[in-house]
């Protein structure tokens, strides 16, 4: 059953290169869900596509099965390079395989890289109060442990 829905989706997405699987699971009785993404988002006649890409092209005499075909959601973590693309100029939440974290604008990104920036306010090098410096992280996407976009209200 995998290896027949895997087919299946390989060929939807083919036809639309905008979309791109981040998640299949097949349960033991035949539950079947999918987890899609876009370069423009993800609309529900999307999701509609790839659904009846997959149910359209099985026999229910020959497998009963139900079908979930579903968007990562807003507050789901980032799990593919080709994610971040759209989120550039957008606020992140990073952790590190290293323990570190840091939360900026995502600015760039690069084959194998992104860049963060923020404002944080330090003491002045001289003299006494503080001034506000920009800094900014590169970070290699072997290094992201999960990234989370922040929405602002």
């Amino acid at each position: 059953m995998q290896d027949i829905v895997q087919k299946l989706l390989d060929e939807a997405l083919e036809e639309r290169s905008d979309l791109f699987l981040l998640d299949l699971s097949i349960s033991l009785d035949n539950s079947i869900k999918v987890v899609i993404d876009g370069d423009n988002g993800v609309l529900v006649e999307d999701c509609m596509y790839v659904s009846r890409a997959i149910e359209h092209n099985l026999d229910r005499d020959e497998h009963d099965f139900s079908l979930e075909v579903l968007s990562a959601g807003a507050a789901a973590p980032l799990k593919m390079p080709r994610q971040y693309t759209k989120h550039v100029g957008r606020n992140l939440q990073v952790k590190t395989e290293q323990g570190e974290s840091f939360e900026g604008q995502l600015k760039s990104v690069e084959d194998d890289t992104i860049l963060l920036t923020w404002k944080t306010r330090e003491p002045k090098p001289v003299g006494k109060g503080k001034i506000t410096v920009t800094k900014e992280q590169v970070i290699a996407f072997v290094d992201i442990k999960e990234a989370i976009v922040k929405i602002k209200f």
